[in-house]
């Protein structure tokens, strides 16, 4: 048996080691929606057949080839970016999925699905210490209606079963720990960002490439959620493949440099799922 003191301080040491970032504070990112913007990504309405809608909007792949099929990526949002306008979603990290260079060597469908106001990805509470059996099993509304889009999705477009993503930030990134074990599993690796997690559910993510990032002073959702999960599925013996970034002196706005990294999309995209 392990200490748990003397295990987590272990972890901690392996994974400063494993490349935790060194970088400065951001400014806070302006909600600067461009025409260009909205046209790369095209707003769509999903109906459920029990009558349950979500607006979302979906980047295509500059071209599509004949008999190809293409990477997607679930990309969830936080909880400024609710509403029912279909464009709030597409402030934080939509430009870069979609910036000419990113699409021409990761060719990819991205859909952000907008989550309504005075609803959750997941209705567990993010600025609680702990997350430890605080999630339920049934998925929100609007993540149950998020992952029949991606279901939709996947049956109705050229895209590779195998190479499906979750991502997301703060309130999309604690769906993100959500979406990425629910069944029938259907993402190949989740890429996570400022959200907190269920460590009870650590043993969940057996098979699934998990890469985490977190700004140590962050007052929104403590960077104490992060860690819990970090040591929960290490404890669970986690692989194929764990990584975890903590930003210092950065509060809760690490996603700017996060999806600004040339090497986060390139870890993102080389995921199969096995």
């Amino acid at each position: 048996m392990h200490d748990s003191s003397s295990l987590q301080a272990a972890v901690f040491w392996i994974l400063a080691c494993l490349g935790v970032s060194s970088v400065c504070g951001t400014q806070p990112v302006q909600a600067q929606m461009s025409q260009e913007l909205l046209r790369q990504y095209r707003a769509e309405e999903f109906n459920s057949r029990d009558g349950g809608m979500i607006p979302y909007r979906i980047l295509t792949p500059p071209s599509l080839e004949h008999g190809q099929t293409y990477p997607l990526v679930l990309f969830l949002h936080g909880a400024g970016e609710r509403g029912n306008d279909n464009q709030a979603q597409l402030v934080h990290g939509a430009p870069e999925f979609a910036r000419a260079d990113r699409q021409k060597k990761h060719p990819a469908f991205v859909v952000l699905p907008q989550c309504p106001v005075n609803q959750r990805w997941v209705e567990s509470a993010w600025d609680l210490p702990s997350g430890k059996n605080e999630f339920e099993v049934a998925p929100s509304k609007p993540m149950s209606l998020t992952l029949d889009l991606v279901d939709t999705l996947i049956r109705d477009l050229p895209i590779d079963p195998n190479r499906v993503y979750v991502t997301g930030l703060s309130m999309g990134g604690q769906g993100t720990w959500f979406a990425a074990v629910s069944k029938p599993h259907r993402f190949a690796a989740m890429l996570e960002v400022c959200g907190g997690g269920d460590p009870s559910w650590a043993d969940q993510y057996a098979g699934i490439p998990v890469w985490a990032f977190h700004g140590q002073k962050d007052t929104v959702v403590p960077i104490s959620r992060a860690r819990e999960m970090i040591v929960g599925l290490t404890e669970a013996g986690h692989s194929p493949e764990l990584r975890y970034t903590e930003y210092p002196n950065v509060g809760h706005n690490s996603w700017s440099q996060t999806f600004k990294r040339d090497d986060v999309f390139d870890w993102l995209f080389s995921q199969r799922k096995r």
